[in-house]
């Protein structure tokens, strides 16, 4: 990881705990979720502004044709992901809706094998199929196979294919584009999709309470600009299967935040299911960040 002064691995804990409060934020909002989605994006556009245009502004003719499609592709895809992952939250409870919006492994492992043809020991394997049987667990007895709560799962697993596709374009161009520059690009090609679908949908952009409004501004500063930044800096050191290993994380943090600010019981299969995942996780960093040492290991006796 020559080049940076920050351990990634650090910054993407914060990443976690950060979205760890998106869910419960959303919870308290009574907007629909188009419409909060679009002020989560909104406003975090806002806030990057002043920066964007003072010092990274002139690397807009820096981005390739390419890049752009990549760029909007990642834009379309993040838009989606929180209007379908918002909705399952009005379904189904925190705890299920964010054990299947983060079980991105099982599409990150297919996905960067096929696209970026990276390749996993048995091991990391092993320790990604942990990490979701502890997410599984976490929500056991919250599952149920049937009615709207069934469409609410079903809501979240395809905001969790989604968001793994938004990471994957993201790995590509962040490769060649500053953080500030790329997040500002993607969040602001997000929000214009998203205006165009509260449009459509004819859902109200004013006429909400305070309290909204507080809620969407600390969406937009919390799990946004704190924590999906610090994922799309992270893009540049880690690659999209480690984050969206770490990311498991992200049902352990709201469940117990649910627990004390929207009094969800909290089950022994949670507690359980979030040690194996805590177990899981750490051992798949642990085993990609040795495979790396030894990477650069090797380069340097070459």
């Amino acid at each position: 990881m020559e080049g940076q002064k920050i351990n990634p691995y650090f910054v993407l804990a914060i990443g976690v705990i950060s979205v760890s409060a998106s869910a419960i934020l959303v919870k308290f909002s009574t907007a629909p979720s188009g419409v909060i989605a679009f002020y989560r994006l909104f406003f975090s556009v806002l806030f990057m502004l002043p920066v964007f245009l003072i010092k990274y502004v002139h690397e807009l003719k820096l981005i390739t044709k390419r890049d752009w499609a990549f760029c909007i592709l990642a834009g379309v895809f993040l838009a989606f992901h929180f209007i379908l992952w918002f909705e399952s939250l009005n379904y189904t409870s925190v705890a299920s809706s964010t054990v299947l919006v983060t079980l991105q492994p099982l599409f990150a492992f297919i996905g960067t094998y096929l696209f970026f043809k990276e390749k996993f020991s048995i091991k990391a394997i092993a320790c990604a199929f942990i990490a979701v049987i502890g997410s599984v667990i976490i929500s056991w007895g919250d599952f149920r196979i049937s009615g709207m709560a069934l469409f609410g799962d079903f809501l979240a697993l395809l905001a969790c294919v989604l968001v793994t596709a938004y990471l994957m374009f993201g790995q590509t161009v962040r490769q060649r584009l500053s953080l500030i520059t790329y997040t500002f690009v993607v969040y602001g090609i997000s929000t214009i999709v998203l205006l165009i679908y509260v449009l459509l949908a004819k859902e109200p952009l004013l006429g909400y309470g305070t309290s909204d409004w507080v809620y969407f501004i600390l969406l937009a500063i919390v799990p946004t600009l704190l924590g999906h930044t610090l994922f799309n800096w992270s893009l540049k050191w880690l690659s999209t299967s480690t984050i969206s290993m770490a990311i498991l994380f992200e049902p352990v943090g709201a469940t117990i935040l649910a627990y004390y600010l929207l009094d969800e019981h909290v089950l022994l299969t949670q507690i359980v299911g979030g040690l194996v995942v805590i177990g899981g996780v750490s051992l798949f960093l642990l085993d990609e960040r040795k495979a790396k040492q030894r990477g650069e290991i090797s380069k340097i006796k070459i």
